[in-house]
């Protein structure tokens, strides 16, 4: 049996792709952490990972050839799981086998958002977890973004004290699009936007409105209505250049997933209040980079924020050549002109604080947050917001029918 507190928690990597650097970058800031182990399905990228993970002195970290060898090593206590969509659930089985068979000795693990691409996928990441006595956390890093606790930390102790509770929380996610194929594929990535960016949409508006202390579930979804829209990718233009930077697998011409969504969730707190969540998110978006927008509305007080809108401005002319890149903020689109500039995208965005959460959750072997059960409750709310788009009505919660519901642009030879 594990005794905890650990002094120092050992952590294992599945994926090295793009959210893992993140998170590694973020780990420099963690105390009581090691990354002593990575899995990729790449040679070349796990042992790309583990250098970089030595470089930044994270810890001897080993680079196994199998998910197997991995979570059987010896020297992981937790696994951050930060692989594609499709590849989640069949992780989660292979960690579950492994420790009800005695050959690991993993207690904890973290997975990157989405939990799943359905809700039955979600349920069983969940079960999975807890049969196999898993402390388990959601990685949803909105949630810790510094603006995001500074601004809920104020709103509630000075105003909500005073004046009532939030009542509106409204949250708009978009950038130029993935780096990826697979996560423009709608069968491997769950969907399109909606899968991809909502997720983050819905639940740092939940959080926000939720009060300091109460559980996610203390408020309660009455209803979702949703709208999906193809705004810039499938012209035939764009369609064409999705196809020459991804290859035939992304095919946008004649097997799209969208590149807009919209939605309105609309919830109740403990005491019959009406609330609600309004959310937008796109691929279709050219700017300086990913954009991110909150608001937070009460009787008398609002909060607002805006990434984009840092402090620190570069001023690059004509005369400054230099190459792509995404040197300045995440999905930078030009490398000339006045640009924001994030000092500290790991930290702005969370990351950091997210991955110090549960590492200090883990070791001490406290509950997280953000759980397994929080991003099951996530995954309904988008597969209600599908499932709305798609009949064109407001759907109504609970809604039995999206247990085993899958979008329209997710389901193979639709």
């Amino acid at each position: 049996m594990t005794m905890l507190p650990k002094q120092t928690l050992r952590v294992g990597f599945v994926g090295t792709g793009f959210i893992a650097g993140f998170h590694l970058k973020s780990m420099v800031g963690v105390r009581n952490v090691e990354v002593t182990g990575v899995y990729s399905r790449s040679p070349e990228n796990r042992n790309r990972f583990a250098e970089a993970v030595k470089a930044l002195e994270l810890g001897g970290c080993r680079a196994h050839d199998s998910l197997e060898a991995l979570v059987s090593s010896g020297d992981v206590d937790a696994i951050w799981i930060l692989s594609p969509n499709y590849t989640r659930i069949d992780v989660m089985r292979a960690l579950h086998r492994e420790i009800k068979a005695g050959r690991s000795k993993i207690f904890a693990v973290a997975c990157e958002k989405p939990l799943a691409r359905t809700v039955a996928e979600a349920r069983e990441m969940l079960q999975l977890a807890e049969d196999a006595g898993l402390n388990h956390g959601y990685l949803e890093n909105q949630v810790f973004a510094t603006p995001v606790q500074r601004g809920k930390e104020i709103i509630w102790r000075r105003a909500v004290s005073t004046t009532g509770r939030p009542y509106l929380a409204r949250a708009a996610e978009e950038h130029s699009g993935p780096h990826e194929p697979w996560f423009w594929q709608g069968d491997k990535q769950g969907g399109g936007v909606l899968s991809d960016m909502m997720c983050h949409s819905v639940e740092v508006a939940r959080h926000l409105l939720t009060a300091p202390g109460a559980p996610r579930n203390s408020l309660k979804v009455q209803a979702v209505n949703g709208t999906v829209a193809n705004l810039k990718w499938t012209r035939p233009g764009y369609a064409d250049q999705l196809r020459h930077r991804f290859g035939g697998e992304v095919d946008y011409r004649n097997r799209p997933a969208e590149d807009f969504a919209r939605a309105t969730v609309m919830l109740e707190d403990e005491n019959g209040q009406e609330l609600m969540i309004e959310a937008t998110t796109s691929w279709a978006y050219v700017g300086a980079g990913l954009r991110i927008q909150l608001e937070l509305l009460g009787p008398e007080y609002a909060l607002e924020y805006n990434s984009l809108g840092a402090g620190l401005k570069i001023f690059l002319s004509r005369a400054v050549q230099g190459s792509e890149g995404e040197d300045l903020v995440e999905k930078q689109n030009a490398e000339q002109g006045l640009m924001p500039v994030l000092e500290d995208e790991a930290g702005v965005y969370g990351y950091t604080d997210e991955n110090r959460h549960m590492v200090e959750c883990f070791r001490k072997g406290i509950k997280p947050i953000e759980t397994f059960e929080d991003g099951l409750a996530v995954v309904e709310i988008l597969m209600g917001l599908y499932r709305s788009a798609e009949i064109g009505a407001t759907l109504h919660f609970p809604a039995a029918e999206l247990e085993n519901y899958v979008p329209l642009v997710a389901r193979t030879g639709a």
